[in-house]
């Protein structure tokens, strides 16, 4: 990693805990029996690529989930509470672990997001951290809805590449999901896999000495 000047981070598995299966169980309470095809990590529904690249709103991604639960009755609320029963937080110092990156790298936010996950992470970043949001921790944060594309679609890393001046050969990009892995490489950026708990985070990048 000599080379390293820039690092872009997803967030979920990464730095934010998240828990498919959580959200699995909560979409079978819901009524929708194939729940583990329906949503999962390495494949799922369009209807989450529609709502991550901003292409339907909240509540036609609410409707969604009623016509595949074959439930018309079911509230926003439930729906809303089982979508982001996902969102476990973020574990203990994974935020000075990122600081400190930042002192030495040029570090950015890459994120397949969507607006009721974004909205609980803000508020969730307030309540606990007394944070407004991630701006602080990364010279600029990425979400796929509010660039209406998504990993691991080349166009969004390389919207960042351009967007930053980046070098992709002095850039490296972490997540924690092997298909946008590939979709970086395609981009010429430098991969890092997470395969171990956000807890971890700071133990990975010492391990592969970024820190």
């Amino acid at each position: 990693m000599q080379n390293i000047k820039n690092i872009i981070f997803d967030y979920g598995n990464v730095i934010f805990e998240i828990d498919f299966k959580k959200t699995q169980e909560a979409l079978s309470q819901l009524g929708i029996t194939n729940s583990t095809e329906f949503f999962a990590h390495k494949s799922h529904h369009n209807l989450f690529n529609d709502f991550e690249t901003a292409a339907i709103s909240p509540a036609q991604f609410r409707e969604g989930i009623r016509e595949a639960a074959g439930n018309n009755d079911l509230t926003d609320e439930a729906i809303d509470a089982a979508w982001n029963s996902l969102l476990i937080g973020v574990p203990p110092g994974i935020h000075d672990v990122l600081l400190r990156v930042k002192q030495k790298y040029r570090t950015f936010l890459l994120s397949n997001n969507n607006e009721t996950h974004y909205n609980y992470i803000v508020d969730y970043l307030k309540k606990e951290f007394d944070m407004a949001d991630n701006s602080s921790l990364f010279e600029r944060a990425y979400y796929s809805q509010q660039m209406y594309l998504r990993k691991p679609n080349v166009e969004i890393f390389e919207s960042v590449i351009k967007e930053n001046g980046l070098s992709p050969a002095e850039t490296l990009f972490i997540d924690d999901s092997p298909q946008h892995i590939e979709g970086a490489k395609l981009a010429g950026l430098n991969t890092l896999l997470m395969t171990k708990h956000p807890r971890e985070l700071e133990q990975v990048l010492i391990d592969n000495h970024i820190l």
